[in-house]
């Protein structure tokens, strides 16, 4: 599907490809690219052969290249489903020239609305400020849309370690490597695209005009804000995994620690119920059952009375 926002006397208009040979510069939105979509748009607008092909295939890496005529410029973001580790990824393409941008996606992220209606209502996004400008504020969006998705995993973060020190589980665990690999895939991603930012950042890259650079390096100063924030995560998810690895361990002393005492408090009986249970007449005396009690009552409390003064209890 193909929206067109055409910039001709001032003003904004909006349609399909009816409005693609029209002089003006132009945003040139493709939604769900098709092969034979791609070709007309290429027969039209001189793409390189090499760029289409990656639009047809989303498992490109964020990447900026130059070919004739154009930039290519591949930039991708998130968006969370109903868990904060259910993640679907954005992939968009954009062909940038003077008078054209072309943006390929399959997908629509939170951002792409705002922007397509704000180029609409104000001409001048178009008209003054360039086609560069537009592909600036659709990377802008994608970006920012990635900082609620952190916010959210910090969050949960935090209520996670406070549930291991009140209580370790072992779901705790395996909710630590949900999230570890969620932040794993955050990184793959957004590393290459702050070194592609920072490339439209930089003075000289055609297509991109002077004082759009300085736009590009908001955006790439907020990607180096999320890539800290990934970098805190990580460190945090790791203390998370070694305070649940110390908690069960303690728990494991406590465990044997009591074993060991009630085992420890059984033994002497075990021997005086076992040394006095012998069949000896000479024994068999009231002194003999008095010397029993005294011995089976007075070893565990004097152990007991030991542990405590030890500080075992």
């Amino acid at each position: 599907m193909i929206q067109v926002c055409l910039l001709e006397d001032g003003r904004i208009l909006t349609g399909g490809e009816e409005l693609l040979d029209r002089a003006g510069r132009k945003w040139i939105d493709v939604s769900e690219p098709t092969e034979e979509v791609m070709g007309r748009l290429a027969t039209r607008f001189g793409l390189h052969r090499l760029a289409v092909e990656d639009t047809l295939h989303l498992d490109q890496r964020p990447k900026l290249e130059e070919y004739p005529g154009h930039q290519f410029i591949v930039l991708q973001g998130f968006t969370r489903g109903a868990d904060v580790c259910q993640l679907t990824l954005h992939e968009h393409h954009f062909f940038l020239s003077e008078d054209w941008l072309i943006s390929v996606h399959s997908l629509n992220f939170p951002g792409f609305e705002s922007v397509a209606k704000r180029v609409k209502d104000d001409p001048r996004a178009l008209q003054e400020r360039g086609t560069d400008f537009i592909l600036y504020m659709l990377a802008d969006a994608l970006v920012d849309a990635q900082f609620p998705i952190l916010d959210d995993f910090s969050e949960e973060l935090e209520d996670l370690e406070v549930a291991i020190f009140e209580r370790p589980e072992r779901t705790q665990l395996q909710r630590i490597f949900e999230l570890k690999r969620m932040l794993v895939t955050l990184r793959r991603v957004l590393s290459p695209q702050r070194d592609v930012v920072s490339l439209l950042s930089r003075r000289g890259v055609p297509f991109i005009h002077e004082r759009t650079t300085l736009y590009f390096r908001d955006v790439y100063d907020h990607l180096v804000r999320l890539y800290e924030q990934i970098d805190a995560g990580r460190d945090i998810v790791g203390n998370a995994m070694d305070g649940y690895l110390s908690m069960v361990a303690n728990k494991t002393n406590d465990i044997t620690k009591q074993l060991t005492i009630f085992a420890t408090l059984f033994l002497p009986l075990s021997f005086i119920v076992g040394f006095f249970g012998q069949n000896f007449d000479a024994l068999s005396t009231p002194q003999h059952y008095t010397a029993m009690w005294v011995m089976i009552v007075g070893f565990p409390l004097g152990l007991i009375a030991w542990f405590k003064y030890k500080q075992w209890l």
